[in-house]
């Protein structure tokens, strides 16, 4: 990222400021003036650097790793050859070193180092992709040994642009102009192929938190099971997560679950607990239950019970002490640990532990101490469990947004790369065996020459491209993991960060997704927009349709933790203010405290209040070492309500928003648990004294960044503002002003982009006026002519002329002549070059599209089949190495799209050695799109509609001063839509041009006392116009006066990039599907229009019977077919080879039916027998007749046939 200011900039205001962007754009500033633009995509490039940084989170999955050894000689020993002691290997990776990307190791033409750098502009221009090279310190010894370091090369991960691996990282907008990018380039993603992909940001289940469930699939499991679990999901310090459920079964036991390697075990819950510390039962009973003889045990019957049953079920298993329980632990899962057979039981066993149980807890080098925290976690989550199955409180909602956390890219990232690391290891496990397989097991570890072995024939033969795996992942998106990361989808985790427009582009760094889990699923409970999500998603940003609810975007102001914040010192505040170890048996006289999913002791409820209250103030206050980014989540008691208690939460992934604290009138972060609990104001108007703790900075925060865009929304219908959140994304307009050195597959540009008269302050926060979207527009309501019929818009043929909506469309394809498909890059032989063979001559048309290099022209016109390039065939010549041709043939590559275009840049492809012939060329198109009858236009406000009509400006309306609206667009499309706050923009709109002001549309300005009819309608009146924004017009036509005042103002209008060129579809003839002789679908391939059920019914309905016959039967799969009257079926047809009559070469009817004849037995007149294909002669079967039917009938009996079935047909005559 940029480097940090010394001082902030300047803050941006409502105007226009043309001087200041002016400047900024000429003299670009050594740091970035939008601020708030870094902040939109600080999870995306923090995370990323948090995992990478020396001593960081991937150094932290390294440790959690650890070491891998393995053991040599037989796995089962010989019975008949003595004893033979075995040697262990162990290796272990002591960390990893990722460079910046630069120049393929195969280039040994470019030696300089500096120029040996790969700056992400080469790599789009190049259709490569951005990669630095991976390398890692594996070390291995065997026994006690010292250990041996051996470095690896592990192939070339994908980089993140500004990050810490990335050249772009400290530089500012000057240093990012003169490198060839945008001014304010945010970075955040990844090129992968020329292509910019980013990993999108999953809603994933709260960290460490203890969550009560109902789920009717657990009740699935056997006969015992019921509904109801508790599930946490531990997240280790490398960010890879281990999910943990206790599920209650029907006589009062408890399962312990979890998944290890995509397989499900149980385990019962008293072993696991009895395996963690040295421990009783009455320690158990009084941690579930409560202490012997405390207040309240009288009410607690019903889980004394069933802690007792609990307790003797675990009789049975006659293991006791935790060393036994571990031994009995480790001997069932050593083979799912993959452990060899040095480690001995127990240990086993307290590796289970480690990476199994409660592992945020402790999986490094684990602590009495850490299990000790491990069992008091269980102990709670069983008495959690009892609590909810009794009624005594409520599960927890998992869809609200206080049980969810953000999974972030770069810790995604860096938890594959860790995994891939591990198999790495694995995969020299797998090495090492077949060596030792190889040589019956007579080598060994501790050989002489077993150093020199183990680095060529082991080491050298382990396959294992780190790197192609992470360029894979990134490229399509699948996961493809043995573990499956804790994750519930194995796809759809990487998008292509599209630059339709800017806002499209920058929703995609905000965006969150449920999964493609939740999107298969039928309730409609996980896309509900639930009160929790105050602040945190935007209530109106969400696609409407298949992802409606599940596709979310953050709200600007919502902010993601990438590392965890110091809380250290809160146990030791906790201990002062009162919390007690020991828990009462009910809610009603203690509760728990936790902090980060750790036990820190119990309290009363009253005290619990007063724990809260203090700990709020001392953070905001930034007193006794708390940060002011914790989350202090105090559920108050309540009757059958969620769990009561503390929960704090300092870790990374979660999300937080900022409010101001009333008390001490300062800055204030609230998470989602502790905001369900908080009186926090709306406006300062509505603060009640002795309730509100807290006050919102502007009612605005809740809305994402391009829902704030949307003028005056709060006057508008909800779905509205949704449409215009989606439609803003599908706006033609300016995405950069580094057009020229990006080759996207397709992209759209807007050549008349305006800025808006009316906007909100944080247009100019974010920059967005470097990136404009539409055009000022003076919009007429009124009802001119018919062709402003449903939606139509009217468009004045003079404001067309003048560049009204003007876009471009910019496609870029590469053409190679390489034998492989992959390109020049993975070529090893050249069998043709580019240009034109020396002994051909060219005609003048050729090359007024193709130059003397054989390349296309720059500013060429191209049609349909024009050729663009010409290569010939080559061989090498032995001799002086020269290529040379040797037929005098040549060939062309065409251009193959239906629209005019113009060649707009040529680059030549080079390969990666640096010294190979042009075997590749990219070509960007560029094609002129001015608006058509059909194109698709559309507000700010969901008001889309198509053009209907270019009206001549002499025809068009006019007011008195002469006036003439750019567009018409009927009345009729407001009553319904409610869409106000495009009158209100129209008349803010109209002052604002009348007076040359920028107009704030922020919404929540305007209330019922102080209206913006009157705010804007006084400053019409001040310009001399009417104060509610009508005008006298007269008809373009007749010259008269209309009968009515006309509303007409100043809209920003968006041209979106739904276009006619792109979507009509004509057909004659054309392709047809090979089973059923249908039309196949498609535009791209020919296809054809379906018409469907409700097409039919209106066929139908409007009585127009043969069109139908024409449409689903003459223009489908209309064929002739014989079938026999007699039988009533097609299958029995069949053609006569030979007949024995005289009228056998003029018979009306050269098919009989095989079924109904019978077989000739030589009696029969001649002229009654015919012959099959056969050779087989029959007499009979002579009532056939030809109809006509759809193909897809004969299909459908062809196939009902095969399964046994037969179909009738009456034929009349």
């Amino acid at each position: 990222m940029a480097p940090a200011a010394s001082s902030k900039p300047e803050p941006w205001s409502v105007e226009y400021d043309t001087v200041r962007r002016h400047n900024l754009f000429r003299n670009p500033p050594a740091q970035t003036q939008y601020p708030a633009l870094l902040d939109a995509i600080a999870p995306h490039v923090d995370s990323f650097n948090v995992y990478f940084e020396p001593d960081g989170l991937l150094q932290r999955g390294l440790d959690e790793i650890g070491t891998k050894s393995w053991l040599d000689g037989r796995p089962i020993p010989d019975p008949n050859e003595p004893p033979v002691r075995r040697n262990k290997l162990s290796i272990k990776i002591r960390g990893v070193t990722i460079a910046k990307p630069s120049i393929s190791t195969a280039n040994k033409v470019i030696t300089d180092p500096k120029k040996r750098e790969v700056l992400p502009r080469e790599c789009r221009e190049r259709h490569a992709s951005y990669k630095g090279r991976l390398s890692c310190k594996l070390q291995y010894k065997v026994n006690n040994a010292d250990w041996r370091e051996v470095s690896r090369e592990m192939g070339q991960i994908p980089i993140m642009l500004r990050t810490k691996k990335c050249y772009l990282e400290k530089m500012g907008p000057i240093d990012l102009v003169n490198v060839k990018e945008e001014s304010d380039e945010l970075g955040g993603y990844f090129i992968i192929n020329g292509n910019e992909k980013l990993i999108r940001m999953l809603i994933n289940t709260k960290r460490n938190f203890p969550m009560a469930i109902v789920r009717p699939s657990f009740s699935k499991r056997g006969p015992t099971y019921t509904k109801y679990g508790v599930q946490i999901r531990s997240v280790r310090p490398d960010e890879t997560s281990q999910t943990n459920v206790l599920q209650y079964l029907n006589d009062g036991n408890i399962i312990f679950r979890f998944s290890f390697r995509k397989l499900e075990y149980l385990v019962p819950f008293v072993l696991i607990a009895k395996a963690l510390v040295e421990t009783n039962d009455r320690e158990i009973f009084e941690a579930i239950v409560g202490p012997a003889g405390s207040k309240g045990l009288k009410e607690k019957q019903w889980a004394m019970d069933r802690a007792e049953l609990l307790l003797r079920t675990y009789k049975k298993w006659n293991i006791h002490g935790m060393s036994k329980t571990r031994a009995y632990l480790g001997n069932k899962f050593r083979v799912a640990l993959m452990l060899h057979d040095d480690f001995t039981d127990e240990e086993v066993g307290t590796e289970f532990l480690r990476k199994i149980v409660l592992p945020h807890l402790g999986c490094v080098g684990v602590t009495q101490s850490q299990n000790m925290d491990k069992f008091k976690m269980m102990m709670f989550m069983a008495r959690k469990l009892y609590a909810m199955v009794e009624g005594e409180c409520a599960p927890d909602n998992p869809d609200a947004a206080s049980m969810h956390e953000i999974l972030l890219p770069g810790f995604l990232y860096g938890m594959l790369l860790k995994e891939n690391l591990e198999e790495y290891i694995n995969t020299i496990r797998i090495e090492t065996q077949t060596w030792l397989r190889t040589s019956t097991y007579s080598k060994r570890f501790n050989d002489p020459n077993f150093e020199q072995e183990f680095i060529t024939n082991i080491i050298g033969k382990t396959r294992y491209d780190v790197g192609q795996k992470m360029e894979y992942f990134m490229s399509t998106g699948n996961l493809i993991s043995p573990s499956g990361l804790d994750l519930q989808q194995v796809s759809g985790y990487t998008v292509m960060a599209e630059k339709i427009n800017f806002y499209r582009f920058i929703s995609h760094f905000r965006m969150v997704h449920r999964g493609s889990f939740f999107a298969q699923m039928k309730t409609t409970t996980v896309r509900k927009l639930l009160p929790e999500s105050w602040g945190f998603l935007c209530p109106v940003h969400t696609p409407d349709g298949s992802p409606c609810g599940l596709l979310n975007h953050l709200a600007h102001k919502c902010r993601i933790a990438t590392k965890p914040v110091d809380a250290s010192k809160v146990a030791g505040l906790i201990a002062q203010l009162g919390v007690i170890p020991i828990s009462l048996p009910t809610l009603k006289e203690s509760v728990p405290v936790q902090l980060d999913g750790r036990i820190l002791g119990y309290c009363s409820p009253q005290e619990a209040k007063r724990i809260h209250d203090t700990l709020r103030y001392w953070k905001v206050e930034k007193s006794h070492n708390i940060p002011v980014e914790l989350e202090i989540g105090y559920i108050p008691n309540s009757n059958g309500g969620q769990y009561p208690g503390i929960y704090m939460f300092s870790g990374a992934a979660r999300m937080y928003r900022e409010v101001k604290y009333l008390p001490l009138d300062k800055l204030d972060y609230v998470g989602p648990l502790e905001q369900v609990y908080m009186s926090i104001a709306v406006r300062p108007h509505e603060i009640r004294s002795g309730d509100h703790t807290h006050v919102e900075f502007s009612p605005t925060n809740i809305l994402s960044i391009i829902a704030n865009q949307t003028p005056f929304s709060d006057q508008n219908q909800s779905p509205r503002n949704m449409y215009q959140c989606q439609m803003g994304k599908q706006t033609m307009g300016n995405y950069g002003t580094a057009i020229k050195y990006r080759t996207d597959n397709k992209t759209y540009r807007i050549q008349s982009a305006q800025t808006p008269v009316v906007r909100p302050p944080l247009y100019n926060t974010y920059g967005l006026d470097n990136f404009p979207n539409g055009t000022n527009s003076i919009v007429a309501v009124i009802s001119y002519t018919g062709y402003d019929m449903d939606d139509a818009m009217i468009i004045n043929k003079s404001s067309d002329e003048r560049g009204f909506g003007y876009g471009t469309i910019y496609k870029t394809h590469i053409y190679s002549i390489a034998e492989t498909s992959r390109g020049a890059r993975f070529t090893t032989r050249v069998s043709r070059l580019f240009g034109f063979p020396s002994t051909t001559v060219v005609k003048a048309e050729v090359l007024s599209t193709i130059d003397f290099d054989g390349l296309p022209r720059i500013g060429a016109r191209l049609t349909k089949g024009t050729p663009i390039a010409c290569h010939h065939a080559v061989v090498e010549d032995p001799r002086t190495g020269n290529y040379i041709n040797t037929d005098g043939d040549m060939k062309f590559e065409r251009y193959k799209d239906d629209e005019t275009a113009y060649v707009e840049e040529v680059r030549l492809l080079g390969a990666e050695e640096g010294n190979k012939p042009l075997q590749a060329v990219s070509v960007k198109f560029r094609i002129p799109r001015p608006p058509i009858i059909g194109d698709k236009f559309s507000s700010r406000h969901g008001q889309k509609g198509v053009c209907s009509q270019k009206w001549q400006t002499v025809d068009m309306p006019f007011t008195e001063s002469g006036m003439q609206p750019d567009t018409i667009i009927n009345p009729h499309a407001f009553p319904s839509r409610m869409t106000i706050g495009m009158f209100v923009e129209s008349l803010a709109g109209k002052s604002g041009a009348l007076h040359g002001l920028a107009q704030d549309s922020t919404p929540w300005t305007f209330d019922e006392n102080h209206t913006a009819v009157d705010f804007f309608g006084h400053q019409l009146q001040q310009a001399g116009y009417n104060y509610y924004g009508n005008e006298p017009m007269y008809s373009g036509i007749t010259g008269q006066e209309l009968m009515a005042d006309i509303y007409i103002g100043c809209v920003y209008y968006q041209r979106l990039r739904h276009m006619v060129n792109d979507k009509y579809q004509v057909r004659t003839t054309g392709p047809v599907h090979r089973h059923t002789l249908q039309p196949i679908k498609g535009r791209k391939k020919g296809g054809g229009i379906r018409v469907g059920e409700m097409e039919r019914d209106s066929l139908l309905a409007h009585g127009a019977a043969f069109l139908l016959q024409d449409r689903l039967l003459n223009c489908s799969d209309y064929m002739q077919s014989w079938i026999c009257r007699e039988c009533g079926s097609f299958l029995g047809a069949t053609p006569v080879i030979r007949k024995w009559g005289l009228d056998r070469s003029g018979s009306k009817n050269d098919v009989r039916c095989r079924r109904c004849a019978r077989v000739a037995t030589g009696r029969e007149s001649r002229d009654e027998v015919w012959e099959d294909g056969r050779g087989t002669k029959y007499v009979g079967g002579t009532d056939c007749r030809l109809v006509a039917v759809p193909g897809v009938l004969r299909y459908l009996d062809t196939e009902l046939a095969s399964m046994g079935v037969k179909m009738k047909y009456i034929v009349d005559p």
